[in-house]
């Protein structure tokens, strides 16, 4: 299909031979998106880029992949010396709890590294356990986490926000809140109950999409929909697009975990033909430019 430069804005490496991430290196558990036996080995940049090697790939951005939670800022050191040699990735989302009263020293600790541009705390909380991430509900609406939020907006960090739809008024309130910190949603609002829930998922994107500081990656959709098709996406990515324009959303392929799903060209491609009919500069925003705007590549 065309040859569209594309930046992906969200793609996991994870080296099981030199570092520790308790999901994979302490064995196989019920998750989100079911079985992950078949990622569950290393998978480095040359994997990756292999992956991709059919599509115009021109940069990509790293998220946190739950790396050894005694040493956060150590993926972010082992991502930069990555990004050092290969030139990949172009920027990093590293991990941080904003509960914890010291969060601004391991922030500081990140930003060390040039490419690092902002952190995940996912927020899922989801009445299946395997589901969820969080061990309370409502956590950005106390304090201590917001204390931390705060020394995000202290130092221009982005945000990256990974939530279910039942929890999305409550990250609406906080991006009023915090207008100037840039909040990029991710997964599509990360539906993972099945068509039952679109109208739930809808509501909940229609909220969020009024806080102008909210940015919406579109990705992760096989997580939901594991023998997903191009039609069967189509309704996500077009109510996405629609609520919250061309201009704040951007394509993703959330490799290698929709690796369980589906190739790395098969999501570009589907993504592609649900854009043919858009217009050079739309598909350009969605594909490349937005992503190198709010993670500033």
């Amino acid at each position: 299909m065309d040859d569209l430069p594309i930046i992906d804005p969200h793609f996991h490496l994870w080296d099981l031979k030199n570092n520790y991430y308790p999901w994979l290196s302490d064995g196989v558990k019920p998750s989100a998106f079911g079985d992950y036996t078949a990622i569950n080995q290393t998978y480095l940049i040359g994997d990756y880029l292999a992956d991709a090697k059919n599509q115009n790939l021109v940069k990509a951005v790293h998220l946190d992949v739950g790396y050894d939670p005694r040493d956060p800022a150590g993926e972010t050191r082992w991502l930069q010396g990555v990004a050092d040699q290969h030139g990949f990735p172009h920027g990093i989302v590293g991990y941080a709890d904003l509960r914890k009263p010291d969060v601004g020293r391991l922030l500081d600790e990140h930003m060390q590294f040039a490419n690092f541009r902002g952190i995940r705390q996912s927020m899922n909380f989801h009445d299946d356990p395997a589901k969820t991430y969080l061990t309370v509900p409502e956590v950005s609406r106390t304090p201590e986490w917001r204390r931390g939020f705060k020394e995000l907006a202290r130092r221009e960090l982005s945000f990256d926000l990974q939530l279910y739809y039942w929890q999305m008024e409550e990250f609406l309130e906080l991006a009023r809140d915090f207008p100037d910190v840039q909040i990029i949603l991710n997964h599509t609002g990360m539906q993972v109950d099945g068509p039952d829930h679109f109208e739930g998922w809808r509501k909940g994107m229609k909220a969020l999409s009024q806080a102008p500081n909210i940015a919406c990656k579109i990705s992760g959709l096989g997580m939901g929909d594991w023998t997903w098709t191009t039609s069967s996406i189509r309704p996500y990515v077009e109510e996405a697009i629609t609520l919250f324009g061309t201009d704040r959303c951007m394509f993703a392929s959330n490799f290698p975990v929709d690796k369980l799903f589906s190739s790395y060209d098969r999501i570009w491609n589907a993504f592609k033909e649900i854009t043919r009919t858009y217009t050079e500069g739309e598909r350009r925003a969605v594909f490349h430019d937005n992503a190198a705007r709010f993670y500033r590549i």
